[in-house]
């Protein structure tokens, strides 16, 4: 019987190492795209080449406005782990392929919900990217696998029923 670690935690645990690079302070997150089980490209999350990150300028300004998560990321310096990782690969390779994400708590280090936010969601659908791989928790198993056509039919940047 094969005993080796199953693909998708081997390529979670890779993800996992990428977000050691994360600059935040509060959510470090490590992205991974992959094509016929070849890494094409890597990504955390961490302000724009050039600029200062958060981590060497000492603050968050969201943390300090006390801004929850997933609100006012105009605010935030950083550019997404998703983001980083589609924009050092072209399009054409990224057809079919697989994202694996793995987010975790800066202060904590406990395994966070790293489902994309609704604009990486648009950049993953550009891509072509066909399904997204995020870690729950730290076991082998403790992943949810999202197919990213499903985002087309449940379209979440319509308004609601109520708002028209």
């Amino acid at each position: 019987m094969d005993k080796r670690t199953g693909k998708n935690a081997y390529y979670l645990g890779i993800a996992d190492s990428v977000l050691a690079r994360s600059t935040c302070l509060r959510r470090k997150y490590g992205a991974i795209i992959v094509k016929a089980d070849e890494i094409l490209s890597t990504g955390y999350n961490g302000a724009p080449r050039g600029r200062k990150n958060c981590s060497d300028i000492g603050g968050c300004t969201r943390e300090r406005l006390n801004i929850p998560s997933g609100q006012r990321y105009e605010l935030c310096r950083s550019v997404h782990a998703e983001q980083n990782a589609i924009i050092s690969c072209a399009r054409r390779d990224m057809l079919g392929s697989t994202m694996y994400l793995c987010g975790r708590d800066a202060k904590t280090n406990e395994v966070i919900s790293a489902a994309p936010c609704s604009l990486c969601r648009r950049f993953i659908l550009n891509a072509g990217i066909e399904k997204i791989v995020c870690r729950t928790g730290e076991g082998e198993n403790d992943y949810e696998t999202i197919i990213v056509s499903d985002w087309i039919e449940n379209d979440d940047s319509l308004p609601d029923e109520a708002m028209v």
